[in-house]
């Protein structure tokens, strides 16, 4: 096949694959009242399902590149496309809370294989001189699905039943593993030396008991005292993590990176700040519906207008970068952040719909700037020889930070309604988890502000300081 042609199909079917994932985790956020309704329990307790899905996709990222080296590249990727749609289809098919869990970590699993190794068939497949035009291609998925996905999900559920919106998987992942077989090599590294399995076991079972444990605590899937034992465990089991990654050879995450200042701040002051993030597409939808009574479609219409306020504050980052710095812009924008999301907590009946539209317009605008930021800085002081493993450390820190978003946006709920004696969540229930996942964002300053005045000019403002 020509380069030119080669450099256009490989990049298009990797994007779609990346699109069916993006859109899947976006999509389900309109149908969660609904689902419950189905499965006869709380909406609130469906955060389970936000976090088994989450924790399947961090956790497996760190060894997906090792597998596509030993097996090779086409195999594990069209794998991981058939694992998600059988994820996909055992949503659709589940008559319970316990297995619509269980399929949606298994979908987890078949995202944590898709995103990495499809960056690796780019790397791969693509000559240099076409390489940002492949990775242009790459980043409409992240653009469009959080705008498009709401909406469509709003309206299958309204108009049609929830349990259609895990069938648009099917066709576009068939079609996916059609068209990788006919266009994708297999390439692989002969020899890609053996893998941490301990340190892979240790750090992906205390993360899965940790956060799937806190996720389950009022959910009424498992007693309250089995959860919270889960999560005790999980602590110990990354405890004793931390100390053996300290004396292995080459461990699976390697702690070790956290000690260069710059990818300190992105991954630890960015994952409290991601708390928040990672909250607000499960708080958002339900606090529309089941607190200001909006049907999922009225809720989607409102929850894309944050994926139009990032898309437009991403054609500004470098430009506010270059002006200001990373430092500058971490710190004052995580405030920014953290009152944007705690703006939702606003919302009461009878709040004007284009008001709420334009606050969560501006919900989009000031997160999207601080997540570029802290994406772009986390490779300023890093060796390229590194970047493969410093990359899997902070994509699952990323993702656990999400998924821990969701839980403690789900507890604080649950406290409010119990507090204030309501058998169903209302509009006053949701205020206070607002308040306290945007609280998280200020909790990045301190961190952020340990920074040199010019940490990370080299990227910020093409210069070396």
């Amino acid at each position: 096949m020509p380069l030119a042609i080669q450099a256009f199909i490989s990049p298009l079917i990797v994007a779609c694959a990346l699109f069916m994932e993006s859109a899947d985790a976006n999509i389900i956020v309109t149908a969660l009242p609904s689902m419950a309704r189905d499965f006869g329990t709380d909406p609130v307790a469906l955060k389970v399902a936000i976090t088994s899905y989450v924790v399947g996709l961090g956790v497996f990222i760190p060894i997906c590149g090792w597998l596509a080296d030993r097996f090779g590249a086409r195999t594990v990727f069209r794998t991981a496309i058939g694992i998600f749609i059988a994820g996909s289809l055992l949503c659709a098919a589940s008559r319970s809370l316990h297995i619509f869990t269980l399929a949606r970590f298994l979908q987890g699993i078949g995202g944590a294989m898709m995103v990495p190794v499809g960056r690796i068939i780019i790397f791969r497949s693509v000559p240099k001189s076409e390489f940002v035009r492949a990775m242009n291609y790459l980043s409409l998925p992240a653009m469009f699905a959080p705008a498009a996905a709401p909406l469509l999900g709003g309206f299958i559920t309204t108009y049609l039943h929830w349990r259609l919106i895990f069938f648009i998987n099917v066709p576009i992942g068939v079609l996916g593993v059609y068209l990788t077989n006919r266009h994708i090599a297999n390439t692989h590294e002969p020899h890609p030396g053996p893998l941490d399995w301990f340190g892979f076991l240790l750090s992906a079972i205390g993360a899965s008991l940790l956060l799937l444990g806190m996720s389950f605590i009022g959910a009424e899937l498992i007693e309250d005292r089995t959860a919270y034992e889960m999560c005790l465990t999980g602590v110990l089991l990354l405890a004793f993590y931390v100390l053996y990654a300290q004396r292995a050879a080459r461990p699976v995450l390697d702690l070790s990176f956290l000690r260069i200042p710059t990818y300190r701040a992105s991954v630890l002051g960015g994952s409290m700040f991601r708390i928040g993030l990672g909250a607000v597409p499960f708080l958002l939808p339900l606090a529309l519906q089941e607190g200001l009574g909006m049907s999922a479609f009225e809720s989607g219409l409102i929850t894309c207008a944050s994926a139009f306020g990032s898309m437009f504050m991403r054609s500004l980052t470098s430009f506010v970068l270059r002006t200001f710095g990373f430092r500058t812009v971490l710190i004052y924008n995580a405030a920014f952040a953290g009152v944007a999301i705690a703006a939702y907590g606003t919302f009461f009946p009878g709040t004007p719909v284009w008001l709420i539209w334009i606050i969560v317009l501006f919900g989009g605008f000031f997160p999207a700037l601080q997540f570029t930021s802290l994406n772009s800085m986390i490779y300023a002081d890093i060796a390229s020889r590194d970047v493969g493993r410093a990359t899997s450390l902070g994509s699952v820190v990323q993702q656990m930070s999400l998924g821990l978003g969701v839980t403690i946006g789900g507890i604080v709920v649950q406290i409010a309604r119990a507090a204030h004696g309501h058998t169903h969540a209302t509009w006053s229930d949701f205020w206070p988890a607002f308040v306290v996942v945007g609280l998280f964002s200020f909790g990045s300053i301190p961190i952020t502000r340990r920074l040199e005045p010019n940490a990370g000019d080299e990227i910020a403002r093409g210069s070396r300081g």
